[in-house]
């Protein structure tokens, strides 16, 4: 038998460190102190509130969150140090882009009484509550996903002209799916 430098190296694609640097997440440290006020560095520089004498408080958290990671288009590492000790850290990533809607655009040629125009999408809503402000909800028969509100409350708008060769003469049921919350909310269509 032969020593263990006689085996192929075991290291995977995934332990071998890439031809660029690293990738490092802002680390993003957040101090409550006992008054509600937030002492906020972002790799050791201090960040300020937008305006001049005002202060991050827990009731702006969410728009130190949207501050920091500029409307989440930027991943972050979250530190969240209470004034009992506690200590929270979470990642926030980044939000799936939002396609850009097409520009209208004028035909080249006038239609004429034959030319067909595209039918305009016959929209069902389908609301639920419980979420937890801001998780992901899937929406099954899995056609959409949609966000909650800062209240907890969704709300979905599906095409259901996409829905009518899924569903049995028109009756049928969705499905909310909080990601995070596990809440599940379903709902008959019209």
């Amino acid at each position: 038998m032969g020593s263990n430098a006689d085996l192929p190296s075991r290291r995977s694609r995934r332990n071998t460190p890439p031809d660029g640097p690293p990738v490092v997440l802002p680390h993003v440290i957040i101090t409550a102190a006992e008054t509600g006020a937030l002492d906020v560095t972002i790799d050791g520089a201090a960040f300020p509130p937008p305006a001049e004498g005002q202060a991050w408080t827990r009731g702006t958290f969410g728009a130190l969150l949207d501050a920091i990671t500029e409307d989440r288009t930027v991943a972050v590492r979250i530190e969240v140090r209470e004034s009992d000790g506690t200590v929270f850290t979470d990642l926030i990533h980044v939000r799936k882009p939002t396609p850009p809607r097409p520009a209208e655009t004028e035909p080249s040629q006038p239609r004429s009484k034959h030319t067909k125009a595209k039918p305009a999408p016959e929209l069902v809503e389908v609301t639920g509550e419980g979420f937890v402000p801001g998780e992901d909800i899937a929406v099954a028969l899995i056609v959409a996903h949609t966000d909650a509100a800062g209240t907890g409350h969704t709300r979905a708008l599906l095409d259901a002209s996409r829905l009518a060769g899924l569903l049995d003469d028109g009756v049928g049921e969705v499905v909310l799916l909080g990601r995070v919350s596990g809440t599940v909310r379903v709902r008959r269509l019209p």
